[in-house]
């Protein structure tokens, strides 16, 4: 997810329209987000029970996509260099947020978001590439049953918030800990594995509408960094002009 990493010829055009309707949810979710942000809704309204749903449906698809197209990636053995080259862009990129959000919003920055999240997922879900599927799913469930036992009570230090074990967490725009949820993205490499993706690709035209559907999943990096300046932006500027 996000970079697009799989092999040119590995491409399944329907996790391309996955990663488009997940976009889609993401800019909806963040739309209200910045609305609130501005006081243009009630402070609050993304934290009731329905957006909390939402957006965890929203982080968790990505991370689960992220996890398929891991494995498609490298169907034909591991390949460093295509490997290095996501961490690499990944990690720029959550870096890139840090920076931005710290800017703008100082005390809500992220500092551990959706591309530090997959980054780190990304390496550590390079041994599970070597694995059966039922030990991606085992460690899954491990993940899941680790934060409904432990939750965060096991490190005192706010440094430490990231692995989603911290008992100490500063207030974030975004916020999405190693614990749980590297478990869908564990779920992803499962499904690709248990699963031959390929086999669930449908016999969908190569032409419009399909691939404008698809367009966006395959360029998901460059939408996620882009449509945030764009929403804040404009809403910014809505905001200004009812005032």
């Amino acid at each position: 997810m996000f970079t697009g990493s799989e092999i040119r010829e590995n491409r399944l055009l329907f996790l391309d329209v996955a990663r488009t309707i997940a976009l889609f949810g993401m800019i909806v979710f963040h739309f209200f987000r910045d609305l609130e942000v501005f006081g243009m809704i009630a402070q609050g309204t993304t934290l009731n029970s329905g957006w909390a749903i939402f957006a965890r449906a929203v982080a968790g698809s990505f991370l689960f996509l992220s996890g398929v197209s891991l494995v498609l990636a490298h169907a034909r053995g591991f390949c460093g260099k295509a490997w290095l080259r996501r961490v690499v862009l990944i990690s720029g990129a959550a870096c890139l947020v840090t920076l931005a959000t710290y800017a703008a919003f100082p005390s809500q920055y992220v500092f551990f978001g959706i591309l530090h999240a997959l980054a780190v997922a990304s390496l550590l879900g390079v041994p599970f590439l070597f694995a059966p599927g039922w030990v991606s799913l085992s460690g899954a469930a491990l993940i899941l049953i680790a934060f409904e036992t432990i939750g965060r009570a096991v490190f005192a230090s706010p440094w430490m918030a990231w692995t989603g074990l911290g008992m100490e967490v500063r207030a974030s725009l975004d916020f999405i800990p190693i614990v749980p949820w590297i478990a869908p993205f564990l779920l992803g490499i499962a499904a690709a594995k248990i699963a031959d993706p390929k086999g669930l690709e449908p016999k969908w035209p190569g032409r419009f509408p399909a691939q404008a559907l698809a367009w966006p999943g395959r360029h998901s990096l460059a939408v996620y960094l882009l449509h945030q300046p764009i929403l804040l932006a404009i809403i910014g500027a809505a905001a200004k002009a009812v005032k």
